[in-house]
């Protein structure tokens, strides 16, 4: 009797593994990788073409961006159940979440708004005109100001958020993809698809300060399309994402010089980092996969299939 009561506790309790969420755009669904074995644990339904994807602050939340759902979806993390979905707007494609685990800011590509939504009330707070086509979306690690970038208008626009209004502007290259703040806020990085280049900007004063772009042999400049990036977990790399070239450029964050290239799948999209920060994960668009990237090394150790066209990916640490 008492060892079948503990096994029906342990059966009834969430895992106890480093976790990696991934989107499956094209399946409707989101698959749980055990951050440590590899192993996809399960695979959710979602709405219909789930993308950007994140967690509550406390991991006890996961919001989903179910784009041609027309909404941003809570679903339990614990059992896969969706809760209820908030008022997104149209087509969320991005979003960020505030550092008090309470304001949603969501990019709406289709209306060339960014929504912001309080997730505990479930009502909108907000809606600010931006360019046209926002996606990329960042906030500062203190959560005073909140980046949009708009693909078409191809620009960055800073916005307070007390006032929820724009307070600058940033020119870049074609089709920004990503905004990344550094960890210390003090820069904003911001990826441009076509364009080919990632512009670095002082965060004080919105200045730029460098631009880097990409070469790599063998591949075709236009095929060379930097998309999500990530800051490795000591803040003197950033990893960045290189679309259909199928590398993650591995750049030094003080002088922006690139320092390597790592094969990966094919259409790299996002990343997430392992709960224990000695693991890259990135989601292969075109292959359905997952490359693992070992942190200190510096190279690919293996690849998790997973569904049909993945794009975003957020971790989750184990239960305490």
């Amino acid at each position: 009797m008492i060892r079948a009561l503990l096994l029906t506790t342990l059966l009834a309790s969430p895992a106890l593994a480093d976790e990696i969420w991934v989107t499956n755009e094209m399946d409707d669904t989101v698959s749980v990788i055990d951050a440590k074995t590899l192993e996809v644990l399960h695979t959710y339904e979602t709405g219909e073409r789930p993308r950007g994807i994140t967690f509550s602050r406390d991991f006890k939340r996961l919001y989903i961006c179910a784009s041609d759902s027309d909404a941003v979806q809570v679903m339990d993390p614990d059992t896969g159940e969706i809760l209820h979905d908030l008022p997104s707007g149209e087509d969320p494609e991005q979003f960020v979440i505030a550092p008090d685990d309470r304001l949603l800011y969501i990019a709406n590509e289709d209306d060339a708004i960014t929504t912001v939504v309080d997730t505990q009330t479930r009502k909108v707070v907000s809606q600010i005109d931006v360019g046209v086509e926002p996606e990329g979306m960042g906030i500062s690690p203190d959560g005073k100001v909140q980046v949009t970038t708009s693909e078409t208008t191809n620009m960055a626009h800073w916005i307070d958020t007390q006032s929820h209004k724009i307070i600058a502007n940033s020119l870049v290259d074609p089709r920004p993809r990503h905004a990344e703040f550094s960890p210390d806020g003090k820069e904003l990085w911001v990826s441009s698809e076509i364009g080919g280049t990632v512009a670095i900007f002082d965060t004080k004063d919105q200045s730029q300060i460098g631009k880097i772009s990409f070469q790599l042999k063998g591949v075709r400049p236009e095929k060379i399309q930097p998309v999500g990036m990530r800051f490795s977990p000591d803040a003197t790399k950033v990893f960045i994402a290189l679309g259909p070239a199928n590398h993650i450029a591995v750049v030094d964050a003080k002088t922006f010089e690139v320092e390597r290239y790592i094969l990966v799948g094919r259409r790299v999209w996002h990343m997430a980092l392992s709960p224990d920060q000695t693991r890259l994960f990135t989601t292969n668009g075109v292959s359905g996969d997952v490359t693992v990237i070992d942190i200190a090394s510096l190279e690919p150790i293996d690849t998790v299939k997973v569904g049909r066209f993945p794009w975003g990916a957020a971790a989750r640490p184990s239960s305490k």
